[in-house]
């Protein structure tokens, strides 16, 4: 017998705007390939926009309220909100309002008329926007409910939450029958904030597609005779863009000839670029802004190493896809990535002296970073689509057996 889920997520691509939506995506392709069916419930389905490998349905279809306007970024607080909405590209601008509580009430109130339309086994809900729609879900069905964390709201505001974001976060763990982490760092700060009983709790470690990169650009150096460190990612709090600059301070002392190149966008980036023009570093900062698809690869296959150095990083999906690329990484000891990836530097966040002993290090020995690049990659192999959807699939049979 099929099994069937219905999933609630707050994006999918191609309408994505951070590491959520290519979990949820790739989830879904996973778990089709272990036959499960997935109906995947958006806050709004653009016309012609459709999936070969999940079935699509937009909130927005179900109740004759004025549409959902958005499908929001999931790692934003409500305040950084209408900040960060003004750096989002112009195709995404459209599909983003502005008023974050009430698109998730807005997509709640759909939940009802969609548990009582599909036919489904078990409810998926992913992070907070989505935990309520999954409760009245199983309210109105009588089927269990799995409740994904991918961050916390304490996660995202460097231990300062939104009450009204951390209190849906608390109902729907509470509410949920089994919680999925997607780290033990993630399921560790669940417990840590939450009431949430730990028998009930399971971590899946994300993969990634191993078709991906699609692109492979060969040899290119966009600098000639300079080495180059990128930093990708949204430029806030949690993603720690500010100890990138105190790092490119601390190594351009030892290694002058060094471009740093701040990919993404955020509320962060005009704190930041004024940070870097008081620090006299304007001409050794590349700001290229948010990238997407073929760029991304390009970008990471062009530098010389990539640093992740989140403050606190439940997961860190993109350090997979640097070393898939074949890119030296460096990840902080605050993230998720950390507990599964051993090809890599790892620093405490922090730790600015000892992240550039290893940088600058890594710069001066090429030996050392073709090491590094062909372990990484090679390792970068364990990591596909059908372990996670396993897992979580276990998790189902799990609550489903209960």
């Amino acid at each position: 017998m099929v099994m069937k889920v219905l999933m609630f997520g707050w994006e999918f691509p191609p309408m994505k705007s951070g590491g959520l939506g290519t979990a949820c995506f790739d989830l879904c392709r996973g778990l089709t390939e272990k036959d499960v069916e997935v109906t995947f419930v958006v806050p709004k389905l653009p016309k012609g926009m459709n999936s070969d490998f999940a079935k699509l349905v937009g909130a927005n279809q179900q109740v004759k309220i004025r549409e959902v306007d958005s499908i929001l970024s999931p790692y934003m607080h409500s305040k950084s909100y209408a900040e960060e909405y003004e750096y989002l590209d112009s195709n995404m601008k459209d599909n983003y309002g502005k008023d974050l509580m009430a698109e998730v009430d807005r997509y709640t109130r759909a939940a009802a008329l969609i548990a009582r339309k599909e036919n489904f086994d078990i409810i998926h809900a992913h992070d907070w926007m989505t935990y309520e729609a999954g409760l009245i879900a199983k309210q109105h069905s009588g089927k269990p409910l799995v409740a994904h964390m991918h961050a916390t709201e304490f996660d995202r505001t460097g231990e300062n939450p939104n009450y009204d974001i951390s209190h849906r976060e608390f109902t729907g763990l509470a509410g949920a029958d089994l919680v999925i982490a997607n780290s033990n760092f993630t399921k560790d700060n669940v417990l840590k904030h939450y009431s949430v009983d730990s028998e009930k709790m399971r971590v899946v470690h994300w993969g990634i597609d191993p078709e991906n990169p699609h692109y492979d650009i060969g040899e290119i150096s966009p600098f000639k005779d300079e080495k180059m460190v990128l930093f990708i990612g949204r430029v806030t709090l949690q993603k720690g863009p500010d100890y990138f600059v105190k790092l490119a301070k601390s190594v351009l002392d030892f290694e002058p000839n060094t471009k740093f190149v701040l990919a993404g966008n955020g509320d962060m980036l005009p704190r930041v670029i004024e940070q870097v023009a008081d620090m006299g570093m304007s001409d050794n900062f590349v700001f290229p802004g948010f990238l997407k698809g073929e760029d991304v690869h390009r970008a990471f296959q062009m530098a010389d190493l990539y640093v992740m150095p989140s403050v606190s990083e439940p997961f860190g999906l993109v350090a997979l896809e640097s070393v898939k690329n074949g890119t030296p990484t460096l990840v902080s000891k605050q993230s998720g990535v950390s507990e599964v990836l051993d090809h890599c530097f790892k620093v405490d966040f922090w730790n600015i002296d000892e992240m550039t002993n290893k940088v600058v290090s890594f710069l001066r020995h090429p030996e050392l970073s073709q090491s590094l690049s062909e372990n990484s990659k090679i390792e970068s192999d364990k990591f596909n689509l059908i372990e996670p959807a396993k897992k979580c699939i276990d998790c189902y049979n799990e609550v489903l057996s209960w």
